[in-house]
């Protein structure tokens, strides 16, 4: 298996960080920190960090400021929302749930859903992605 890293980006210029090999360790609270320092974070209402990415799965850290809201949208495919930190409503056109630290849901593939977040918070959202498209 070939190890997979990512690029260094304007955001992210150190860049070098792994995203697929046959072992990856993450540090969500360092990650965490880290992302909480960026501009995107400060200046703006959320940030995102892909933590791991294959062509059949992917898990992404997102923190939302209070207020911050995702915009319905689908995912194509079976998605979980796991809260690490805040208070986040996750919502779909028949569902509406509360969540907290330690909590998750999780919602199959092409349902709207939207996300909005009570105070500051975190979530790992991990996706299975074997068709290989990309969010709407």
């Amino acid at each position: 298996m070939e190890e997979k890293r990512n690029e260094s980006t304007a955001l992210r210029p150190e860049g070098d960080r792994v995203l697929d090999a046959k072992l990856v360790r993450i540090d969500l609270s360092e990650l965490g920190q880290k992302i909480q320092k960026e501009p995107a974070w400060i200046e703006g209402d959320r940030t995102a960090i892909t933590v791991f990415k294959t062509d059949e799965m992917r898990i992404v850290l997102i923190a939302l400021h209070a207020g911050a809201e995702m915009k319905p949208h689908t995912a194509p495919g079976v998605i979980s929302v796991q809260v690490l930190k805040g208070r986040i409503h996750f919502a779909t056109e028949e569902h509406h749930e509360d969540l907290e630290p330690g909590q998750m849901i999780t919602l199959h593939k092409r349902i709207s859903h939207h996300v909005k977040a009570y105070e500051d918070s975190s979530f790992l959202l991990t996706m299975a992605t074997s068709d290989s498209t990309e969010l709407t």
